[in-house]
C-alpha cells in the first residue's frame, strides 16, 4: 500500500509473514499477522492522531488532497497501537476502493485468515473480484461484495 517506487516514501508491504512497514528513515519493520487484532481501519492525513479523520473525498468519489494514508490497527504480545503510514501515489484513489480494503482487512481479521494477504496470487484474485462494479450504497451490500471476493479469490495456493 503507497508509493514503492519513489525512494524516499512509506509505504506498508503485504509479506508471507506480515505487515513490512517501509520507511526511507528506518529499517523495515516486520509485523506478524498474528500480532494484528480487531480495529484496523484506513484514515487520510498529515498526523496519526487525525484517527477521527475519514478523509475528505472529491464529488467524483476520489480521495481528496495529497495527504497520506494510515493504517491502523491493534496489535496484541505486547499490546498496542499501530498506525503504520503509506505515501499516495501520483494518480487519484478512488474512495469505493478505500472503503473496499478496509472491509477486506476487517474480514479477513475477524474471521483469522489475515495471512491471505501474504499470498500475491490469492491478493490479485480478490482484487480482480473487487475493483469496478458499481460503488455499495450500504454497509450490508459491501459487506456482502467483500464475502463474495473473499470467497470467489478461493484458499491460498
Amino acid at each position: 500500500m503507497g508509493d514503492a517506487v519513489r525512494p524516499d516514501r512509506h509505504w506498508v508491504e503485504l509479506h508471507p509473514d506480515g505487515f513490512c512497514r517501509h520507511r526511507p528513515d528506518a529499517e523495515d519493520q516486520l509485523i506478524p499477522w498474528s500480532r494484528v487484532m480487531t480495529g484496523i481501519w484506513i484514515t487520510w492525513g498529515r498526523f496519526p492522531w487525525n484517527a477521527g479523520s475519514r478523509g475528505k473525498y472529491t464529488l467524483r468519489g476520489t480521495v481528496a488532497g495529497r495527504t497520506a494514508g494510515w493504517l491502523h490497527m491493534l496489535l496484541r504480545l505486547p499490546y498496542e497501537e499501530a498506525a503504520l503510514r503509506f505515501d499516495r501515489h501520483a494518480g487519484t484513489y478512488r474512495a469505493m476502493d478505500a472503503v473496499r480494503l478496509e472491509e477486506l482487512l476487517r474480514q479477513l481479521v475477524a474471521t483469522d485468515r489475515l495471512p491471505l494477504l501474504g499470498d500475491p496470487d490469492w491478493v490479485g484474485r480478490a482484487v480482480a473480484h473487487l475493483s469496478g462494479g458499481a460503488p455499495t450504497r450500504t454497509p450490508g451490500a459491501l459487506r456482502r461484495a467483500v464475502t463474495e471476493a473473499i470467497e470467489a479469490a478461493g484458499a491460498a495456493r
